[in-house]
């Protein structure tokens, strides 16, 4: 669940792929992000930050720094001006920004990500995901979070949860693979009828090509999955790394360094493996909604 607490913002894979052209350049260039800083009359954390994609990057910065490190070929140039522009428009004009009242900077940044990354795969302990859920078990999810007080906000957040649900739908398409474990399937949000028609939406949507859904079962005792939800999300450029989420009550982190995307990468690798094949957890997930019927 996302709040409103905030944490680390995430590079943006734009913001990343600009960073690291001008890194590139810079040191074909020779110089140190010292020696960078002084042409732009900044500190040399900004440069990082920018060769991190941490930051909004003017166009008239990226001149001046390609002028610096002696790039003067009018197709660089525009290239990697239009690729600013780009990047900084992704930030500012995403239609989840209407909904700033109710979004934590982790959230829209999320959803920033989960606009233009090509996988999503996800472990669950607790919950439906964000994508797979109804509208009914939204709502009481959100009311159980108490992040929000009136019922225009709850509306408006759990509005923004379908809003991204088309994403599922649209081209390209989004690989979108969960496993949840089979407390997820039992814990009771909002009531029989809602886990029901909630379960039933998510049989109806694990038969989508691209929609995978396993349930790690109890029967399978512990497991590497017990110590919180996450997700990994993965892009399709050639120069963009994988991106992590794990969720905490006050707020989401995210991980872009090799080693930690790597240890979720394995996390996941072993919830699948442990997980019921695809098949059998649609069987299991259509059994249990049937029990949940008067």
């Amino acid at each position: 669940m996302t709040t409103r607490g905030t944490t680390d913002r995430p590079s943006t894979v734009l913001g990343r792929q600009l960073g690291d052209e001008l890194r590139r350049h810079r040191e074909a260039a020779g110089l140190s992000t010292t020696e960078a800083a002084d042409a732009l009359d900044c500190t040399k954390g900004k440069i990082s930050r920018m060769e991190n994609g941490r930051v909004l990057v003017r166009t008239p910065d990226v001149v001046a720094l390609l002028h610096a490190y002696g790039i003067d070929d009018s197709e660089t140039l525009e290239r990697l001006t239009r690729l600013t522009r780009t990047a900084n428009r992704r930030r500012r004009e995403g239609w989840w920004h209407q909904y700033g009242s109710v979004l934590a900077d982790t959230y829209r940044d999320y959803i920033e990500m989960e606009s233009i990354c090509e996988s999503v795969r996800t472990f669950q302990a607790q919950l439906i995901p964000g994508l797979l859920q109804t509208a009914q078990y939204g709502r009481a999810v959100t009311v159980a979070s108490r992040a929000w007080q009136s019922s225009e906000e709850i509306d408006q957040f759990v509005q923004v949860r379908l809003s991204r649900q088309q994403r599922l739908l649209d081209e390209p398409t989004l690989e979108f693979w969960a496993v949840l474990a089979e407390g997820v399937l039992r814990q009771q949000v909002g009531g029989p009828d809602v886990m029901r028609a909630q379960l039933e939406h998510v049989a109806e949507m694990a038969v989508r090509p691209n929609i995978t859904v396993q349930v790690l079962p109890f029967s399978r005792g512990a497991h590497s999955g017990m110590f919180g939800p996450y997700l990994l999300m993965g892009f399709p450029q050639v120069t963009a790394q994988d991106l992590v989420l794990t969720e905490t009550p006050t707020g989401n982190i995210w991980m872009e360094r090799e080693l930690e995307v790597a240890h979720y990468r394995a996390l996941f690798d072993d919830a699948r493996t442990a997980a019921l094949p695809p098949t059998e957890s649609l069987a299991l997930i259509r059994r249990t909604a049937k029990e949940y019927s008067p």
